[in-house]
């Protein structure tokens, strides 16, 4: 018996982007600002960068104290923030962070491959019981989503490569995100047909 709750989606969704938005936001209030730490000068961005971690890892604390659970990739990225987050502010150098957004989608995205290329969906073996569809289904958005992280991974180099970083904050944090949520909702689209119709009289016998 799980003692797992839910919470309203508006909280839901502000739980999830508030930290990003967060973020945003007070990259951009103290974007030109020096700031002397122990004899040491910090960016505007490294120390949003540091700031960010606390809230992102409150974020997480509130969901859990309000539902009772945790999901793997909350856990997965609050481990990202954690260490790209200290790299950046150790070696007080924004790059790390920066990484921080190809690594992940990277991971993502070969964890994904890896599975194909053992002809299995590991996102059917996580969520099969939330989603009931044929294994063809769940191949289709393994490999569509696979290519989106894959994508997202290369798209995130060439934008921190070659762009300033006040144009990486918004690209990373509002594009980015709202691009690979298009192409997933396109990839489930394509998925649709595979879905299995629950049975409408379901009190016959077994």
């Amino acid at each position: 018996m799980s003692d797992a709750k839910t919470i309203p989606p508006k909280l839901k969704w502000a739980l999830e982007l508030g930290p990003t938005l967060a973020f945003l936001v007070l990259y951009f209030l103290i974007k030109d600002r020096t700031f002397t730490i122990g004899g040491t000068a910090y960016s505007g961005f490294i120390v949003a960068t540091v700031i960010f971690i606390p809230v992102i890892l409150t974020a997480i604390a509130v969901n859990w104290r309000l539902t009772g659970k945790l999901s793997r990739m909350q856990v997965f990225t609050a481990g990202m923030v954690i260490v790209f987050g200290g790299l950046t502010a150790y070696f007080n150098d924004e790059r790390f962070f920066k990484m921080k957004t190809t690594i992940v989608y990277g991971l993502l995205a070969s964890v994904l491959v890896l599975g194909l290329i053992l002809r299995k969906s590991w996102l059917e073996y996580m969520m099969g019981d939330l989603i009931p569809m044929r294994h063809e289904g769940w191949m289709i958005i393994a490999r569509g989503m696979a290519i989106g992280f894959a994508g997202a991974a290369v798209l995130n180099e060439v934008i921190w490569r070659t762009l300033p970083t006040p144009w990486w904050v918004t690209l990373e944090s509002i594009a980015l995100p709202l691009a690979l949520f298009g192409w997933i909702f396109f990839v489930m689209m394509k998925a649709e047909p595979y879905l299995i119709e629950e049975e409408a009289g379901g009190d016959g016998p077994e």
